[in-house]
């Protein structure tokens, strides 16, 4: 929604598996809320956090809302949960609607649809959420990779 917490941690941990794999040339990760509530600040310090102590720096992201230039220029536009999709698909013409996916359709050990959202959350929300994100991004270098 905001572009502080689950994207951007998404934006990080896909960004380092484009680089450990050498891949930097051939792709451009981004992230974008569906809200301007945080456009402009650093992901949540809790992201912050979780990602750095798995290696994934998330620093220097800045928030910012999804544009409609978005849904022309990126090939996958994924989403978070279904109140998300529900917000992008309201907004994204007609034939750019098949490049957007719930993010976990590419995760392989979880049975859930939808990232949940840690901001409000206590406990080990931001490490599932971490785990969750992980697990996605590897299957979606899967497939961009063809295998």
């Amino acid at each position: 929604m905001g572009n502080i917490c689950r994207s951007p941690t998404a934006h990080g941990v896909f960004q380092q598996l484009v680089d450990d794999n050498n891949l930097t040339v051939n792709f451009l990760v981004d992230s974008a809320g569906t809200h301007a509530y945080h456009v402009g600040h650093q992901p949540d310090q809790r992201s912050i956090s979780t990602a750095l102590g798995h290696g994934v720096d998330i620093r220097n992201q800045k928030a910012r809302q999804v544009h409609e230039s978005d849904f022309e220029y990126f090939d996958y536009l994924l989403v978070m949960d279904e109140h998300n999709h529900s917000i992008i698909m309201e907004t994204c013409p007609v034939e750019f609607q098949s490049k957007v996916r719930y993010f976990l359709d590419f995760a392989s050990n979880t049975p859930l649809k939808e990232v949940p959202d840690p901001y409000y959350g206590e406990g080990d929300g931001f490490e599932r959420v971490f785990d969750l994100i992980v697990d996605a991004s590897n299957g979606l270098m899967d497939e961009v990779r063809g295998r």
